[in-house]
């Protein structure tokens, strides 16, 4: 597999909200840097992020239609949208798109590094807005 169908897959699996798959494509010393710059370190750690997250945003989905590679890493250009909840409802007013970049660095056919470029206020205000 190439690096661009590599994070192809992981695009997917972070779509389909596939725990058990995000993990077997991030490699065991996987790194994930979010778009305030605050890292976490570890593929189970990651899992458990990642289960949290989809709880938050259980419509969470990426896109990201342009990308360029260069050697084992790839930038991917689009938006991520979802709907923020506390309690599973999906009301229109707490749903929210942004425009996004993702950097995947990859290594032995596994993301090793995936960190996204955003401007997360909308998400932000939106969460403040609830009170939490």
């Amino acid at each position: 597999m190439d690096i661009e169908e590599i994070a192809n897959k992981f695009i997917e699996a972070i779509n389909r909200h596939d725990i058990e798959s995000i993990g077997e494509l991030m490699s065991e010393d996987y790194t994930f840097i979010d778009s305030g710059g605050d890292t976490y370190k570890g593929n189970e750690q990651m899992r458990q992020k990642w289960a949290d997250y989809f709880k938050m945003f259980p419509d969470y989905k990426i896109e990201a239609p342009e990308f360029v590679v260069s050697g084992d890493t790839v930038i991917l250009l689009g938006k991520a949208y979802g709907t923020y909840t506390t309690d599973g409802k999906l009301r229109p007013e707490n749903h929210w798109e942004i425009p996004a970049a993702w950097k995947a660095e990859v290594a032995e056919e596994k993301i090793k590094l995936w960190q996204v470029f955003a401007d997360n206020s909308m998400v932000d205000e939106i969460i403040r807005k609830e009170g939490n």
